[in-house]
């Protein structure tokens, strides 16, 4: 079977990484999978970028659509708003490729217009990174007018100024008539999608992301903090999100408070900060902070995340976080709020721990239960890499993909082409 997916990168950014772990889960089980993407990095021979220099001109100039439009509109909400308006070459492309499944994945403005994914003639499926697809023009809402539709009457009072939402949202519901198969990877964002008037009656299923277990595995906690430069034997807390102490949505704060009650309580704690350098006003936490910076080599994230005894992700609002799998597999407990795609990671008190939803002193005790005793956090540290081995390794994730794409081909009126087509799955 030939799938192309597409998506604005391959690996730059946590959405891009996603999709293209699962591009390269289903070479695993002999599928002949393509990646079609505006910005190519890893160097794989099977992902395209953009061709020529006109296409990369063109790509620049729809990237300044999005900004001056969002100069129209105030909001209090600070997440990337995109508006997919203007066309793009990948159609044609799609149009004139022998794939018998298109594969969407995070696209932003720049990949498809609202109008083109209507148009796409082949059958498909679109795992969602975020929650764009079924709001307006942002990537996460901080209110409810997914659920009811974009009116006029419900617009927030912290908004004014030209409706980019509501105008976005029903080109949307103008445009996209057939339903599409969804995939969610965390039951938080599927159940997002059934409540979604734009998208309630689509089918929606549950697949979580993929990770390549053998090289995401446990090192020698000692070995990846003389790596680092970090010390031997001190209690190590990681947070790790890129400017996630800045990012409201990451909770950065509700962990400071958190951290605040804990002093005297976790003798010696640090902690690792992942994603972003010392500000020049760090914030006094009451412990000593080691700031990793930006980490985007798979061996100096797995040493990070093996250094560590216990991850925390803090987050008020997120779909299934890679840092959250990256660090089960290597290991590491993790410590979260019960909301969003997290219970879909952290097993309370057997992977890690689920807190009351923004009850700072429920993630303090979580943090304290995972860390004060050994012979606990060494039996955590076991079902956390027994977990991601059970649920997210590659081959577990490309199985259930290849399920899905063999059932919508079968279900698809013209089984996407002239008479049917023979399914071509390399074995």
């Amino acid at each position: 079977m030939k799938i192309w997916h597409l998506s604005e990168s391959d690996v730059l950014g946590g959405a891009a990484r996603a999709a293209y772990r699962i591009h390269r889960a289903l070479h695993t089980v002999g599928v002949d999978s393509q990646m079609r993407v505006m910005r190519a990095a890893s160097g794989d021979p099977t992902v395209r970028g953009m061709s020529n220099k006109l296409e990369k001109l063109a790509h620049l100039g729809r990237a300044e659509l999005d900004p001056v439009l969002m100069r129209l509109m105030k909001t209090a909400n600070p997440v990337l708003h995109s508006t997919a308006v203007l066309p793009s070459p990948w159609l044609g492309r799609i149009a004139r490729s022998d794939a018998d499944v298109v594969h969407l994945h995070w696209m932003g403005s720049l990949m498809l217009s609202v109008a083109e994914v209507a148009r796409i003639r082949q059958p498909l499926v679109w795992t969602l990174h975020d929650m764009w697809a079924f709001c307006g023009a942002e990537h996460y809402a901080t209110d409810d007018r997914w659920r009811a539709g974009y009116r006029r009457d419900n617009r927030p009072a912290d908004e004014s100024g030209f409706d980019l939402n509501r105008r976005t949202w029903n080109r949307k519901r103008r445009h996209w008539k057939h339903p599409i198969q969804i995939v969610a990877p965390s039951r938080w964002l599927a159940d997002c999608v059934s409540q979604s008037a734009l998208m309630s009656t689509w089918p929606v299923e549950v697949i979580p992301n993929a990770l390549d277990t053998e090289v995401w595995s446990p090192i020698d906690s000692g070995t990846a903090r003389h790596l680092l430069g970090l010390p031997p034997r001190v209690p190590l807390l990681l947070f790790g999100a890129y400017d996630g102490a800045v990012d409201p949505r990451k909770g950065f704060d509700l962990l400071a408070e958190a951290l605040a009650l804990l002093r005297g309580q976790v003798p010696d704690l640090g902690l690792l900060v992942m994603g972003q350098g010392e500000p020049e006003t760090a914030p006094d936490l009451g412990f000593p902070v080691h700031y990793l910076g930006r980490l985007s080599d798979d061996l100096s994230l797995r040493a990070t995340y093996c250094a560590a005894d216990a991850m925390v992700i803090p987050s008020r609002q997120d779909n299934l976080p890679n840092t959250g799998v990256e660090a089960l597999a290597c290991g590491t407990p993790v410590i979260a709020f019960d909301t969003g795609g997290l219970p879909d990671i952290v097993t309370h008190q057997q992977t890690g721990w689920l807190a009351r939803p923004y009850d700072t002193e429920d993630l303090a005790e979580g943090i304290r239960w995972v860390l004060v005793d050994a012979q606990r956090h060494a039996g955590l540290r076991e079902q956390a890499r027994a977990e991601a081995l059970r649920r997210f390794a590659y081959p577990v994730v490309a199985g259930r993909y290849l399920e899905t794409y063999e059932r919508i081909v079968a279900d698809s009126p013209n089984h996407w082409s002239t008479g049917r087509r023979a399914l071509r799955t390399e074995h």
